[in-house]
């Protein structure tokens, strides 16, 4: 039996599917040709109206304007409305007849222009108010699309808008807003992931280092030259878990506080004082101040962060002898304001702004000091931005600053 080829196969479905081939432009229900037609309509329909209108009160004029004002009565002319004297020659009873038929013509233009222009007061109130019901219509989309991102900047990424209806500019808007929220969503967990795991990979390191460098320092038999050594080395290890805790406090404090609770600042202001005090009184430092309930709605532990921080910048930032710390709190339209001013150096204006970038210290080295690791100041900010809130640092005449924390209540 002869072999009998076979049937050619089927080429394979593409695994994809294709794209939907989009209408003419001039086909799509964009906002442009709906609301053209939307405005063009109006104005058809209000100008039917009004033409309308018009013509009945034009008819109604000429009626009235068409009707003799004289009646002729037992073979005299008798009329209440023109002047007409028994013994007048033709000639002035035909100019009185005249006066009188154009003053009853120009009344009855007067009547129509008064209507007229009732009527055209009347249809633009209906116009403006139609006009006004179907642009908040059209519009809505954006109040949507409004409202969900300021939703998402005061809370999570996870909202979308969805916008339902015809495929128009308001429809590619939020179809692109709600891609940009995929991407910001994934870069911020993203940055999530790579706090949780920098904060393990250099916290362990580092608490190893101190644990050996502890140890060691235990050992009575060590020698005074290897004790010192590791003092210095426990130091910089401390100092360098200061930094790795600063810079993550910076990255997670950059974000907006989703879980807010009452915190007063007074409460918090008190807890940092009593952190700080004990390093004020080696310092000669004097901490005062009368601290007002403030309420706010926020994270307590970062609200204290920035409590500590600019305390300890007041008391480590001061003159040598007889200084002091002012810490106040209050409640100032509608905001709680934390102000801590100090005496110190003088600073200059100029120099307000860099202290607040991280690593930047007033007139030192970006490294070796001992007053901090330069990212107090930075860290203050970015959780005052996270709450809402500002911080504002002043000169202080004499010397010394004003840092005024301002959150909203």
């Amino acid at each position: 039996m002869p072999n009998v080829p076979a049937p050619p196969m089927a080429p394979p479905k593409p695994t994809w599917e294709p794209k939907q081939q989009e209408p003419p432009y001039w086909l799509r229900p964009t906002i442009r040709i709906r609301l053209t037609l939307l405005y063009g309509g109006m104005f058809l329909i209000a100008g039917i109206l009004l033409l309308a209108i018009i013509y009945m009160l034009a008819a109604q004029a000429l009626h009235v304007g068409s009707e003799l004002p004289f009646k002729i009565v037992s073979g005299q002319v008798k009329s209440d409305v023109c002047n007409f004297s028994e013994k007048s020659t033709p000639d002035a009873f035909n100019a009185a007849m005249n006066t009188c038929v154009n003053h009853q013509r120009q009344q009855a233009l007067d009547t129509l222009l008064n209507r007229s222009l009732l009527a055209l007061v009347g249809l633009s109130v209906i116009a403006f108010a139609f006009g006004y019901a179907m642009a908040g219509r059209v519009l809505s989309p954006l109040g949507r699309i409004t409202r969900t991102a300021r939703r998402v900047a005061g809370t999570d990424l996870s909202r979308r808008i969805e916008l339902d209806g015809p495929d128009d500019e308001l429809k590619e808007l939020a179809d692109t807003f709600d891609e940009m929220l995929d991407r910001l969503e994934r870069a911020f967990t993203a940055q999530q992931r790579f706090v949780g795991n920098a904060s393990h990979e250099l916290r362990t390191p580092l608490a190893i280092n101190r644990t050996l460098l502890e140890v060691h320092l235990s050992d009575p038999q060590a020698p005074p030259e290897l004790k010192q050594l590791g003092k210095t080395l426990l130091a910089t290890n401390e100092r360098s878990e200061q930094l790795v805790e600063g810079l993550l406090l910076l990255a997670r404090s950059d974000n907006q506080i989703v879980e807010r609770k009452p915190v007063d600042l007074a409460e918090v202001a008190s807890r940092a004082i009593d952190q700080t005090r004990g390093e004020a009184e080696e310092r000669g430092v004097e901490i005062r101040g009368e601290r007002a309930p403030a309420v706010v709605q926020g994270n307590g532990v970062l609200l204290e962060r920035i409590a500590l921080n600019l305390v300890q910048n007041a008391v480590r930032y001061n003159v040598p002898e007889g200084g002091w710390v002012e810490v106040t709190t209050d409640l100032r339209s509608g905001q709680a304001v934390l102000v801590v001013s100090n005496t110190g150096p003088v600073v200059p204006a100029y120099e307000i702004d860099n202290l607040f970038e991280p690593f930047r210290r007033l007139r030192t080295e970006r490294t070796g000091s001992d007053k901090g690791v330069g990212l107090g100041l930075s860290i203050a900010r970015s959780v005052a931005r996270a709450h809402g809130g500002r911080i504002v640092a002043e000169p202080r005449e004499g010397g010394g600053l004003v840092m005024r924390v301002s959150l909203p209540t």
